[in-house]
């Protein structure tokens, strides 16, 4: 009868442990354990996942705000070698019409030369032939003076009439010499008119060949920026292809990062739960096990006293003991990071802030970079120097043209931002900067004016 019971009763206890687990209850606390392991391993790979998700996602922002950059710093150099051409035209178009009035001018000049070389011809023809008709009656008068005077005399009435005759010949002699002083001096007038012309001509001539060769000139600078435009438009094209790469890059990265996110979360949520069912099916088997004990404690007890022949009772008389094995020391990770710090040399003032970003010259420039001593590019470097003093400001070289307030160059101090166009510096001083410059010379000091100021920004 006794041994029908301890049979019984260890038949229950297997028909409890084979039949009382759906599901994660089938399983035992060891098995959900090591469930739990690997739920917990799969989430820690998605966790990295995730982060290098994110770090490839914050290098393709910072690439993209770079590109955005260099986008905005060729649009001002397209738009000065835009605003050049502008006024390289207005140029040339007041040079034509400087030449087309030089041409009308000599135009002008040619047809005086040529009424004027008329006229000459036409002085020195009546020269000619007035020179002719004295000279024709001087060797008449010559050769037959006598004999005409003598004939004069002859044919005189009287005495008077002789001599008015003779004073009229004289008068035709005078006539004959103020016509030819006329006509050599209308000649004499019409050469030197006509040499004035001609060097009037010659000088137009040589303003107008210098005028064609500013032209020439002109021309050529003009097609030289034409190419450079078409070069930046080139080159902005290039720069807004990785831009619209990298921000799909981003969209990309994201739609990845709230996946994982979402997985990490079902994992959880899973990790969990197998650990709530872990927990529970090891207090079901230390309450099994305990139960199993007690009825085998029990059943040896019934044993010996029914070989001693006493009767012992059903209920337990024993102290149960009652043991919380299940305090877990749950180790916590702590993950440490040391973040490198600088100490700033005092309070943020300008000169305080101005000398503390002397040190770094000579350091690496790094597009999209922010460190100051591993590489950082001009907005990331001046972010991380107002940094340092615990002064927050925009990250790219675009918002921090509109960061703090204006100020004109005259009233630029030390530690103010100087902007110009698709880049920044921080202002030292009689006339200089330090700025992160190329990366081919990295962080250095240079002159405030060494290209079109836009803006200067005080911060502090």
């Amino acid at each position: 009868m006794k041994k029908r019971a301890l049979s019984s009763i260890s038949l229950l206890l297997a028909a409890v442990l084979l039949f009382a687990r759906p599901v994660l209850a089938e399983q035992t606390s060891e098995e959900l354990r090591k469930q739990q392991q690997e739920l917990h391993e799969q989430g820690q790979k998605l966790e990295q996942e995730k982060k290098e998700a994110q770090q490839e996602q914050q290098e393709a922002q910072q690439n993209l705000e770079s590109t955005q950059d260099s986008i905005r710093e060729i649009t001002g150099e397209r738009e000065m070698v835009t605003d050049a051409i502008s006024d390289l035209n207005d140029d040339l178009v007041s040079l034509l019409a400087t030449i087309n009035m030089i041409e009308e001018q000599i135009a002008d000049l040619e047809e005086q030369i040529a009424a004027t070389q008329e006229e000459y011809e036409e002085a020195k023809r009546q020269e000619e032939e007035q020179y002719a008709a004295m000279k024709a009656r001087a060797k008449y008068m010559y050769e037959k003076g006598e004999q005409n005077m003598f004939f004069l005399l002859l044919q005189s009435e009287s005495v008077s009439d002789f001599l008015n005759k003779a004073e009229y010949i004289e008068q035709v002699a005078a006539y004959d010499r103020r016509e030819l002083e006329t006509y050599i001096a209308t000649r004499d007038r019409a050469w030197a008119l006509g040499e004035q012309l001609e060097e009037e001509k010659s000088e137009l001539e040589a303003d107008h060949f210098e005028l064609e060769q500013s032209q020439a000139d002109m021309e050529s600078i003009l097609e030289e920026l034409k190419g450079e435009v078409d070069n930046y438009n080139v080159m902005l094209a290039h720069a807004r292809q990785d831009a619209a790469a990298y921000e799909l890059k981003i969209k990309q990265q994201s739609t990845e990062i709230n996946q994982l996110a979402s997985q990490i979360q079902a994992k959880a949520e899973e990790e969990a739960k197998v650990k709530k069912a872990a927990d529970e099916a090891k207090a079901r088997e230390d309450e099994e096990k305990r139960k199993a004990e007690e009825a085998a404690r029990l059943e040896a007890e019934r044993a010996a006293a029914a070989e001693r022949g006493e009767e012992v009772s059903t209920s337990s008389s024993g102290s149960s003991k009652s043991s919380d094995s299940s305090s877990s020391s749950g180790g916590s990770s702590s993950s440490s990071s040391s973040n490198k710090s600088y100490n700033p040399p005092g309070a943020a003032t300008g000169d305080n802030i101005a000398a503390f970003a002397c040190q770094f010259v000579g350091n690496p420039y790094v597009p999209g970079g922010t460190s100051l001593t591993d590489g950082c590019d001009c907005s990331g470097f001046t972010m991380s120097v107002y940094a340092a003093f615990g002064i927050s400001i925009p990250r790219t070289s675009w918002s921090q043209q509109r960061a703090g307030r204006e100020v004109s160059i005259d009233e630029a101090q030390a530690g103010d931002i100087v902007c110009y166009a698709g880049h920044v510096g921080i202002y030292l001083g009689d006339g200089r900067i330090v700025h992160a410059s190329t990366q081919k010379t990295g962080i250095k000091y240079g002159k405030v004016d060494y290209k079109t100021i836009i803006t200067i920004r005080r911060i502090v």
